[in-house]
């Protein structure tokens, strides 16, 4: 997956934004103003993605090509290689997995907000 792919993939989720929040090279990709996933656009070889802590613990064990997430809370996020043991249909699974989950925890409210702001 290449930072383009990933970019465009995040980006066609409902009420996503991107922003960079910490630094002019880390990449957010945010929604209902929660981060579901990080890259390093100046040197994209991994991404951080938000992700249930049991489903991360399963995924740490079945692959070298993921680790606790990269100076994030390692319960809920994970570091994922992008050129590793994943294929982009995996990292694609994990990336909507993020971005359900981020989702599911925003507000009722909110999230008939976001669904009803965009066709």
């Amino acid at each position: 997956m290449t930072l383009s792919q990933f970019k465009a993939f995040c980006l066609q989720f409902k009420g996503v934004t991107e922003e960079y929040p910490f630094d002019e090279t880390t990449l957010a990709f945010k929604v209902g103003g929660k981060i579901f996933a990080l890259a390093d656009t100046a040197q994209f070889s991994s991404l951080n993605l938000k992700c249930d802590p049991e489903k991360a613990l399963e995924l740490r064990a079945r692959t070298e090509s993921v680790r606790g997430g990269y100076h994030m809370n390692k319960k809920h996020w994970n570091t994922i290689d992008v050129v590793g043991e994943l294929d982009d249909t995996e990292l694609k699974f994990w990336i909507s997995h993020a971005y359900d989950l981020v989702f599911k925890g925003l507000p009722k409210k909110r999230q008939a907000e976001i669904l009803e702001s965009q066709p």
